[in-house]
């Protein structure tokens, strides 16, 4: 599904992804895994259009898109969740979803049966949709802008370090649901800290260090032939 070869992201003078390749296949769940600053997060704000590469390639299901913006790849079909787990905190649940499927708009009957999915994969959110999401829990904060990308219909969703400051027991709840996704069908890129939780339900996995793939593979083949100690710390 999504192809990217050689790419290059800057600060202003500054390399932060220096040569990336990596393939995600349709309805595999991939896990770009490293430390921080390794650039993980910057990569997956290349795919969803908010930086732009220097040089490389990004092809979606046979289609270039380099360098298109953040609304063309919505309408592509890539749908993002950010770090930041930015709800609209004024409004309720139920706007914020709305919000979500913007680009589906005039698809009144599409829109309601997708709102019905999440509901299904997030009971909680079903029970709080007239709740101002600014008043919610974080992990259910984090379900709500898992939900809202959603809301698109995406055809490959973009997470970014969805269990970040989240409890334990949260953390475990959604890594179920991302699984849950997964096996509904959605293809899935992951960044995310906890390396071995993200290994224990990605099909592959990519290590990402200072700027470049440094091991690719299942977890079986990460594990088994690669240090990753050296390799968090950049050796």
């Amino acid at each position: 599904m999504l192809e990217i070869r050689n790419i290059e992201l800057r600060y202003g003078a500054v390399v932060a992804v220096k040569d990336v390749s990596l393939q995600v296949g349709q309805g595999e769940l991939v896990a770009l895994l490293g430390a921080n600053g390794a650039g993980k997060s910057t990569t997956l704000k290349a795919i969803a259009g908010v930086m732009k590469p220097t040089r490389g390639t990004m092809v979606l299901n046979g289609a270039n898109i380099l360098g298109q913006s953040p609304e063309q790849m919505v309408r592509r079909g890539i749908a993002m969740v950010p770090e930041t787990r930015d709800v609209f905190p004024d409004l309720t649940v139920e706007e914020n979803l709305r919000l979500g499927g913007f680009s589906r708009r005039h698809d009144r009957a599409g829109q309601a049966e997708l709102r019905e999915r999440m509901f299904t994969l997030f009971p909680i959110l079903a029970e709080r949709i007239a709740q101002p999401a600014g008043t919610l829990s974080g992990g259910q904060q984090q379900m709500l802008v898992i939900a809202r990308a959603m809301m698109s219909d995406p055809k490959l969703l973009l997470l970014d370090e969805p269990s970040l400051g989240l409890a334990p027991v949260i953390v475990d709840q959604l890594f179920d649901l991302i699984r849950d996704l997964k096996k509904s069908g959605t293809t899935i890129l992951l960044v995310e800290q906890n390396a071995g939780k993200a290994m224990r339900i990605a099909d592959r996995n990519y290590v990402i260090a200072l700027g470049r793939i440094a091991a690719e593979g299942t977890s079986k083949e990460i594990t088994g032939g690669s240090d990753l100690r050296a390799i968090y710390l950049g050796g």
